[in-house]
């Protein structure tokens, strides 16, 4: 049966099979259940299993049937380069040598599923939906996770062609040749020492949340670093300098001082720089703050040219990024300013953990390679770890 995964979410069916499961069990008379309980995620986990079964045994049966007899299977068959297992629930998954790697067990072995079936097709789905309507390589990215889809390109392909959000911010892209990239382009230097800098909006925010709230425009300040690719988002309440000023203070507190800001002419920008010398001559205590920020560390602020936009593709590829992202998650739904900063967080860290090179289809290779990596330390000793280690694995 075809199911349209836009309708019927793989999230959804994993709860309904959860509940039926729940209600043969309450009829069995299974003491500690009840229909009138929340489930659990030992219920999801369950209604999962049994999906991943089902489909295997539906399109994989002469190969479960052979290593279920512990025969090899042949030498040209796509199993036998993954070295397929069957596990103790009767799941067909991947094999491989991370037994010893810090990947959770879902990672190290996926589950193995068929191009064609619905159970693909929800899982592809809810990965394009869990990445904020991501591309092929951040969908695909973000699938590995827990499955292994046979020919899983061009079926995550096929499925984003039929997704109608995508389908209607999808655009023709232009084609012409461009010059020489600039030195902070090209060569290796920390994250955001080199960054440049675009506003993007206007955006709605609420004033409140609930009914009579007021509502007002704001902007959102977009930094992207020149070397790295990583992106940094604040919120703008408003287009005026000094506003800009606070959110590039918020960024210099985050993600450090910038050797060089690159920015177009805009009024904005060019308001904040004749503002920050002004404050420079005045010689006012928020004068020396900003001065012991910009001046005595090095910090230069380069315009672009008034008649050469396209010289701030970086940022500007950035934020149509962030439009991608954002508009397809928004829509015309107006939100209060921290449910904006929320947003904006969340698609800066999926920004940021977007694959940088295409994924391999090395079975052992199932990390991806992002802009700004942070290896998880949650199964380790606590006792074994560093001081600055420990607080990363409270976050985690």
């Amino acid at each position: 049966m075809e199911v349209d995964p836009q309708v019927f979410k793989f999230t959804h069916s994993l709860h309904v099979t959860a509940t039926i499961f729940r209600a043969i069990d309450t009829l069995k008379r299974i003491p500690g259940l009840s229909l009138a309980a929340p489930l659990t995620p030992t219920d999801i986990e369950r209604a999962t299993i049994y999906w991943a079964k089902s489909t295997q045994a539906a399109y994989f049966s002469l190969e479960l049937h052979q290593l279920k007899a512990n025969r090899a299977l042949p030498a040209n068959h796509p199993f036998h380069r993954l070295t397929a297992f069957i596990d103790e629930h009767g799941v067909l998954q991947v094999g491989g040598r991370l037994a010893n790697s810090t990947l959770t067990y879902n990672q190290q072995h996926p589950s193995i599923q068929p191009r064609h079936s619905t159970l693909t097709s929800l899982v592809i789905y809810n990965a394009h939906l869990r990445t904020m309507h991501g591309g092929t390589q951040l969908t695909m990215a973000e699938v590995r996770q827990s499955y292994w889809i046979v020919g899983r390109r061009p079926a995550i392909k096929t499925l984003m062609l039929r997704c109608m959000k995508c389908a209607r911010h999808r655009g023709k892209r232009a084609q012409q040749l461009m010059g020489e990239l600039p030195t902070a382009r090209v060569q290796p230097s920390r994250a955001f020492l080199h960054t440049g800098v675009d506003y993007t909006g206007p955006i709605t925010i609420k004033s409140w949340r609930g009914r009579g709230a007021k509502q007002f425009k704001g902007w959102i300040c977009v930094f992207v670093c020149m070397s790295t690719s990583a992106v940094h988002i604040e919120v703008a309440t408003d287009y005026t300098s000094d506003t800009f000023i606070a959110a590039y203070r918020r960024f210099n507190a985050r993600r450090g001082i910038c050797h060089t800001l690159y920015s177009d002419c805009g009024t904005t920008f060019l308001g904040a720089d004749a503002t920050l010398k002004k404050l420079f001559i005045q010689g006012s205590s928020e004068s020396t703050s900003i001065a012991s920020l910009l001046l005595d560390d090095g910090t230069q602020w380069q315009f672009n040219l008034s008649a050469a936009p396209h010289r701030g593709g970086k940022w500007e590829a950035a934020v149509k990024s962030i439009k991608f992202h954002f508009t397809r998650t928004l829509g015309d739904t107006s939100y209060s300013l921290d449910e904006i900063m929320t947003l904006l967080t969340q698609s800066e860290a999926i920004l940021n953990s977007k694959p940088l090179e295409p994924l391999s289809d090395d079975p052992e290779d199932l990390a991806a390679l992002t802009t700004l990596p942070e290896p998880t330390l949650q199964p380790i000793n606590i006792a074994l770890l560093s001081r600055w280690q420990m607080i990363q694995h409270q976050l985690q």
